[in-house]
């Protein structure tokens, strides 16, 4: 487990600009950082800045979100988002769908990932019980219908036990679909299936350090790709009402990760 990159996934830092995510990462000493674009807001200064601010300390910027599919024709926006990654060298963007038809869902996908393999970057693709694609099964269904090499599987440990999964549900899938994984805790039981906005209030404000909660990290882990880069999806009302500053907020959680990374290697 010690070789993971670990990134801070920008939902850490929801009410803080591009910018000031990167600086907060780089302060607070995390080797990756995820980035959320806003095409209305995002401009070629943002880009300069980050590129500027990440490659001179040399931190990886992990992803950058979020794609959201919706029903009808692609949204020009969506590869904007790409365009401002490939500006700021990240690897990833992070897509969901609100598409109900898994084939228009794969069709946008594969046209994403046409856009984004000219950029040299994974257009990840995560379940939730929110959206329409809602379980592991259904996210392989629409990257096996995408049929692009650039198209990847997100697992955000806590969206994949709400929907069902378990670890040994990956047994079988192809490690290549799995670019980086999100990473995070929660109690082990969530809300009821049906009670969508409970689901969505723990996954905006209810999430836990690593190992301190009830999620099967261990066995997920080992079910993960060796050495996968590691998002820290840690989305908490308690981390932000406790840390106004941003790149405390980030040293802090980048403390818990650490420890809680140390816990799951015993």
């Amino acid at each position: 487990m010690s070789g993971h990159l670990l990134s801070l996934a920008s939902g850490v830092l929801p009410e803080f600009s591009p910018e000031q995510t990167a600086a907060a990462a780089i302060a607070a000493g995390w080797p990756a950082v995820g980035i959320w674009v806003e095409p209305s807001t995002w401009t070629a200064a943002t880009a300069v800045e980050v590129r500027a601010r990440t490659r001179d300390a040399g931190t990886v910027v992990l992803d950058v979100e979020v794609v959201w599919l919706k029903p009808g024709a692609d949204d020009p926006d969506h590869l904007r988002i790409i365009d401002a990654g490939a500006a700021i060298d990240a690897r990833n963007v992070l897509v969901v769908s609100s598409d109900p038809d898994p084939q228009s869902s794969a069709d946008k996908l594969r046209r994403l990932c046409e856009h984004a393999a000219d950029r040299a970057m994974r257009v990840c693709l995560e379940f939730a019980a929110f959206t329409e694609i809602a379980s592991l099964a259904a996210a392989l269904d629409v990257i096996s219908r995408t049929n692009h090499p650039a198209a990847g599987l997100l697992i955000d440990p806590l969206h994949f036990a709400r929907t069902g999964a378990t670890p040994a549900m990956l047994q079988g899938v192809d490690p290549r679909l799995l670019p980086y994984a999100q990473f995070c805790d929660a109690a082990a039981l969530g809300p009821l299936p049906q009670d969508v906005p409970a689901i969505i209030e723990e996954a905006l404000d209810l999430r836990l350090d690593i190992a301190t909660g009830g999620l099967p990290l261990r066995a997920l882990i080992d079910a993960l790709p060796s050495a996968i880069p590691l998002s820290i999806e840690l989305r908490s009302k308690a981390l932000r009402d406790g840390f106004a500053d941003p790149a405390e907020r980030a040293a802090a959680l980048l403390a818990a990760t650490r420890s809680g990374m140390a816990v799951l290697q015993r």
